[in-house]
């Protein structure tokens, strides 16, 4: 199966070869200067010209196409590092305690538990003022007129 294989590749590699050599034929023909005349050599420089533009606009065109696609899939590629960098979580490992480590971890905290509260300082709490419920009618005719006007402001 090897030498099938090396044999199909040597086979492939030819057929490469004649393609490319025909393609170049096809589009870059061998150049016959032989017998011209000057007139004739320029004329053929400004056609040369004129095609070598042509396939540098060509060029620039596809560089710049492929210049942009970068930049977009190098973008891409960063917003999904950034996503998968998001989800990913650390392996934990696990932690091996004694019976005496956790009893003791456990009496430990209830001594915090119990000095916090023994710090806590006690609040009083201040009995509101409550103000005297009287009739509203008798203070909006108290309050009506100049003198009720007077006695709020000299109040305040």
């Amino acid at each position: 199966m090897l030498k099938k294989a090396s044999a199909m590749l040597v086979a492939e590699e030819e057929k490469r070869k004649l393609e490319r050599e025909q393609t170049l034929n096809e589009r870059a023909p061998a150049l016959r200067l032989s017998g011209l005349s000057v007139q004739d050599l320029q004329n053929l420089c400004k056609e040369l010209h004129q095609k070598i533009d042509v396939v540098d606009e060509a060029r620039y065109d596809i560089e710049s196409k492929v210049a942009k696609n970068e930049i977009e899939i190098q973008y891409l590629s960063q917003k999904i590092f950034e996503l998968k960098g998001k989800m990913k979580r650390p392996n934990l490992k696990r932690v091996k305690k004694s019976a005496d480590d956790m009893l003791g971890a456990l009496a430990d905290t209830k001594l915090m538990k119990a000095d916090f509260k023994a710090n806590l300082k006690t609040v009083k709490k201040e009995e509101e003022k409550k103000e005297e419920v009287t009739d509203w009618r008798k203070n909006v005719e108290a309050m009506s007129g100049m003198e009720g006007r007077k006695k709020l402001f000299n109040a305040q």
